[in-house]
């Protein structure tokens, strides 16, 4: 349903959609939703941070009122019309007024500003983008609840955990399970480790991701950035969100009860099935995925993660424990990391060492803000950058 200007009530129609972050893989995915059902929704705004050709492509197809591109774009055909630029370009996709729902695809901490202004206007918020729980859910959270504006989780995990409790109060939930593969390094000897390749680290055995987040779920570093979203998204303290290792990714994630019953939700590893579900809520219709047969599957296995191998797990849970900015600091310095990492200038092994000098040296100032996330942020990516410069000169 949809609402025309100058009208009091919704009147049928394709419901609007925004997608910031449409060339990443999730906003590839959503538009791939969108397009099986031309129906039900319409896309209306598309932004993207620096893929110009692939947004043409997609502006081609689907003919959105709006566009937004991260960088001035010279070669910008202009039978495409107009394309607005820049973080306000970002907002402005955001809260485009013929947007009901936004997807918030994009990658990083640039979301989180857009995101905060897409519930300020009162739009439904499909969340794809971890940083703006893991850095502002304190804010976030709250001010959507304030705004009777829902948030819709689309990774898979939290899509479970959404799935699985349902209307139940939290009075009655014992703990959260969130399931991670294990990544490309599950059963690797730790003596092996330190020659990991960035070729190695990006061949994820069920997702297909993007770079940074495969890289993430190799080291566990995602999965201890979904336990600080749950806590927002979920209200549960952190002391009762476990992760199990499953590496089929056939279970999502659980909830346990305080009667000892768990309920999951299962499917096969394919996002359009969260993200499908975050548009179409409460409803559940046919889509483009496959539907999962567990006989073809055999049988599921599952296991505790090894935090002494995977140290990035413990450090995401120090960090959300300590709040403030400390997940900001966290989440910054492990994007710089990665990214020398994938440059060839650190080993996959010092990623978590990058992450954790970086942590021990922040000192928040002030109380939370955007302000505050910002300028962390900012002092976290200087800070982790020295640190990345400091162990390629003690390799030398």
């Amino acid at each position: 349903m949809t609402q025309r200007e100058g009208e009091g009530a919704p009147v049928p129609g394709p419901t609007g959609v925004a997608v910031l972050g449409s060339t990443g893989s999730v906003g590839r995915q959503t538009l791939q939703v969108i397009e099986h059902h031309p129906d039900r929704f319409r896309v209306v705004a598309l932004a993207a941070g620096a893929n110009a050709s692939l947004l043409r492509e997609q502006v081609r197809r689907h003919r959105p009122d709006l566009v937004a591109l991260g960088a001035p774009d010279p070669d910008w055909p202009a039978e495409l019309g107009p394309i607005e630029v820049g973080t306000e370009a970002l907002i402005a996709a955001a809260t485009h007024p013929s947007a009901e729902i936004v997807v918030v695809a994009s990658s990083g901490h640039a979301a989180i500003l857009p995101t905060h202004r897409a519930i300020a206007a009162g739009k439904t918020i499909a969340l794809a983008n971890k940083e703006t729980i893991v850095c502002a859910g304190e804010l976030i959270v709250p001010f959507a609840a304030e705004r009777g504006v829902s948030i819709r989780p689309v990774d898979s995990e939290h899509s479970a955990i959404w799935q699985s409790l349902g209307s139940t109060p939290l009075r009655e939930v014992s703990r959260l399970i969130l399931t991670a593969s294990g990544g490309p390094f599950r059963s690797t000897p730790a003596a092996e480790m330190a020659a990991v390749t960035a070729r190695d680290a990006l061949a994820h055995p069920t997702w297909s991701m993007g770079g940074k987040i495969t890289i993430d779920s190799a080291l566990l570093m995602n999965k201890g950035l979904e336990v600080i979203e749950a806590r927002w998204l979920f209200g549960v303290p952190d002391a009762r969100i476990d992760v199990l290792i499953h590496p089929e990714s056939i279970v999502h994630s659980l909830v346990e009860f305080v009667d000892g019953s768990q309920i999951a939700q299962l499917g096969l590893p394919d996002m359009r099935l969260p993200i499908q579900y975050a548009l179409t809520f409460p409803e559940r219709v046919a889509g483009p995925h496959e539907p999962l047969s567990l006989a073809s599957i055999g049988a599921l296995h599952f296991e505790v993660p090894d935090e002494a191998r995977f140290p990035s797990l413990a450090l995401a849970r120090r960090a959300g424990n300590a709040g403030a900015t400390y997940p900001t600091v966290l989440s910054a310095a492990d994007e710089v990391a990665v990214d020398a990492f994938l440059a060839g200038r650190l080993r996959f092994v010092e990623i978590p060492e990058v992450v954790s000098r970086t942590l021990d040296a922040h000192r928040p100032e002030g109380p939370l803000d955007f302000d505050a996330i910002m300028a962390a942020d900012v002092w976290a990516r200087s800070e982790a950058a020295a640190a990345v410069a400091t162990l390629n000169r003690g390799a030398v």
